[in-house]
Parts: structure tokens; C-alpha cells; sequence
């Protein structure tokens, strides 16, 4: 049940999220069992040094992983990571992150890798001390363009896994390792929207980061997990560069609970989104000049989504409704991505039977409005 009076209070709008696991909407519901342990941790006192690293303990070992540690989000555990392997658990560094001597400081990572999510892969990479080196090109990148970039000055390999990132002529998160391990480096994998939490592991990924508001559906956080070794350093930063990024003792809680809850559940099933998705496209399909199917997830996740293809005689773009939809009441929020070529993306996974019902409501109010 929404609480509109908090809306209200705060002169709010109300909101109905079309456009996926989004953090400029807050990203996911936390359900209430994990609200539960937020509550107990925001009541009750910890020894935090304590909390962290027994909370990281737990996790590893329910995901069979040698260590894990939750920070406050995924970006700063791509910062974190960054300066841990830079600094190789030395104490100076930790005091000291940006100092000269410091020379082993490159990150390379491919050219079409280097998005921006909301913030670009190479401020994270900065921030932890490190410089980005690009390998291959926006529309690919081999297994050698990756080791051709590696000096003695290489800290590290970061790989991103994301529905942002290009696809194509891209080599496997496999090949990134081998390569890596092949040279005594470490890979790091920023999977922060993806939902498989013991794929990674299996590939001997040594540093893996995961968004714990997005699949995972916790609090505010990150999970970072993988080699002892590179997550002890990552907790190092703590008395460093991580003072600035601490998560307090209720969205630790609340995000060992959500993984709990998430390796029992798991997300919802492609088979369910495609159930729930059918009779929405057949009511997408009914309003004029639309056409409406259904799409996976590009970066090849179970996740379906309604692809909605404006008319070139559309009375209004795909640019125009998508900024109706977003100025109604309740706001509209949709996948942008592709509305430069006329193609609206609505995410339905965290949109009910009767808000699918104010869409198609609010689509045919604004296609009836010829302008």
C-alpha cells in the first residue's frame, strides 16, 4: 500500500518504474523480511569491524567464495578494488593512495566497456588511484588487444558485464582470465545488474562486484566477493578512501538478508515475465499508431521486455511520449535507450497488473491528443 501522504509531504511524485533496477528511482522494493533486519540493525549496536568482516564470512560461504565484504555500493566497490590492487595490502598506500611511488596503477579494460552507468567507469577507476588503458576498439575487442596493453606498470584487468556495455566482437569474461592469470594479474568483474552470483566464481573471476539494491533487491550496497587475498586489501580501505564510502550497520544487515532471500528465490523466471508480458502487448498493440513485442534483455539475461515501435505517422515521436509519460500522475518511467529510433523498452519487472493498466490508459490519452 502506498503512503501518499508522504508524497504529499514532501511534494513527491508517484512513480511507476518502467525502466528496470534504475538508480535514479531508487533502484528496487526491498520486501519486508529484509526491512526486518534493517529495523534490528538500526535499533541495536555493533562492534562494526566485527559486523563487516563476520557478515562477509557468512556470505562467502553460503556462495561458496573465499571471502566477501558488503560496502555501499557497486561503484565504490570498483573504486575500492582498484586501490587495493594497487596499494597490495601495504598500509602506507591505504594512508597514502595517490603518492608516486605507486607506479603499477594501470587498469585496462575494453574500449567498449567504458560506459557510463550514471557515472563513467574511468571516474571509479580515478578515484581508486588508478589509469584507465583502453584496449581494442568502440565495436571490439580480441583477447590481443587486451595483452597487448600490458606493461609492467598493469594493476589490473576490469571487465564489465552489462547491458550498457557494447556486445559484439567482444571476447568472454573466460578469455579476460586467462589472460590475466597468464600475466599474474588480477580481473575484475563489474556485474552489478546481473543475477547469476556463482557463475563468476566458476569462471575463477578473482574480484567480483554486485549491486545489492538491483537483482539482489537489499538496501543501498554492494557486494564485492571473491580471493581472500584481494578482498582482505579491499577491507583495508576502510581506514583509507572507503572512510568516505562507509555503509552503516542497517544496509549490511539488510543486504545479507536479501542475498539469503535472493539464493532461496532467486529472480523472477523468464517464463513468468513472458506470462505477465503477453496480455500487456496484446493491450500495447490496441493503441493507435504502436506497435508492440516482446524483446530480451540485450546483454542476454532472462529478462523480457515490452518493445514498443512508434509510427512514423504517429501524431507524437517516441521522443515526445516518453516525456509525457514521465510529466503524468503517476510519472511514467521508461527504458530510453533506443527512443533516438523511434522504439520505447518498457521492464515490467517491477510493474503491477493495475499500474500495466495506467500505462496503457496514459499511451492512449497522449495518442489521442494530436498536437
Amino acid at each position: 500500500m502506498i503512503d501518499l501522504d508522504l508524497y504529499r509531504k514532501y511534494r513527491l511524485k508517484n512513480v511507476i518504474n518502467a525502466s528496470g533496477k534504475m538508480t535514479i528511482l531508487g533502484v528496487s522494493k526491498v520486501p519486508t523480511d529484509v526491512v526486518s533486519q534493517q529495523k534490528f540493525g538500526d535499533e541495536n549496536f555493533f562492534e562494526m569491524s566485527d559486523l563487516v568482516i563476520k557478515t562477509g564470512k557468512y556470505l562467502a560461504n553460503l556462495l561458496n567464495a573465499e571471502d566477501a565484504v558488503i560496502v555501499n555500493s557497486a561503484s565504490a566497490g570498483i573504486a575500492l578494488a582498484v586501490a587495493a590492487v594497487i596499494g597490495k595490502g601495504q598500509l602506507y598506500h591505504v594512508y597514502h593512495p595517490y603518492d608516486n611511488r605507486y607506479i603499477q596503477r594501470e587498469v585496462i579494460m575494453p574500449k567498449g566497456q567504458n560506459v557510463d552507468y550514471g557515472a563513467p567507469e574511468e571516474l571509479m577507476i580515478s578515484l581508486g588511484g588508478g589509469k584507465l588503458v583502453e584496449a581494442g576498439y568502440a565495436n571490439m575487442c580480441k583477447s590481443d588487444h587486451l595483452e597487448m596493453q600490458i606493461t609492467d606498470q598493469t594493476s589490473a584487468i576490469l571487465y564489465v558485464k552489462s547491458h550498457h556495455a557494447v556486445q559484439k566482437s567482444m571476447l568472454s569474461i573466460s578469455e579476460a582470465v586467462k589472460i590475466a592469470h597468464e600475466h599474474n594479474l588480477p580481473l575484475i568483474l563489474d556485474a552489478a545488474a546481473e543475477e547469476d552470483l556463482n557463475k563468476y566464481l566458476k569462471l575463477d573471476v578473482d574480484i567480483i562486484i554486485f549491486s545489492g539494491a538491483k537483482a539482489l533487491e537489499g538496501p543501498a550496497s554492494g557486494l564485492v566477493y571473491g580471493k581472500k587475498k584481494y578482498i582482505n586489501w579491499i577491507r583495508m580501505q576502510s581506514h583509507g578512501i572507503g572512510r568516505a564510502m562507509k555503509i552503516g550497520k542497517e544496509n549490511i544487515l539488510g543486504l545479507a538478508a536479501a542475498i539469503e532471500r535472493y539464493l532461496k528465490v532467486g529472480p523472477e523466471s523468464g517464463k513468468s515475465m513472458q506470462k505477465r508480458l503477453s496480455p500487456f502487448l496484446k493491450n500495447l498493440n490496441q493503441i493507435p499508431y504502436i506497435n508492440a513485442r516482446e524483446v530480451q534483455d540485450a546483454a542476454g539475461r532472462e529478462i523480457y521486455r515490452a518493445a514498443v515501435t512508434v509510427s512514423n505517422d504517429s501524431p507524437n515521436s517516441a521522443i515526445k511520449i516518453v516525456e509525457e509519460l514521465k510529466n503524468g500522475d503517476p510519472a511514467i518511467y521508461t527504458r530510453e535507450y533506443r527512443v533516438n529510433e523511434g522504439i520505447i523498452e518498457f521492464d515490467i519487472r517491477a510493474v503491477q497488473q493495475n499500474e500495466m493498466e495506467k500505462i496503457i490508459n496514459a499511451l492512449i490519452k497522449i495518442q489521442r491528443r494530436e498536437n
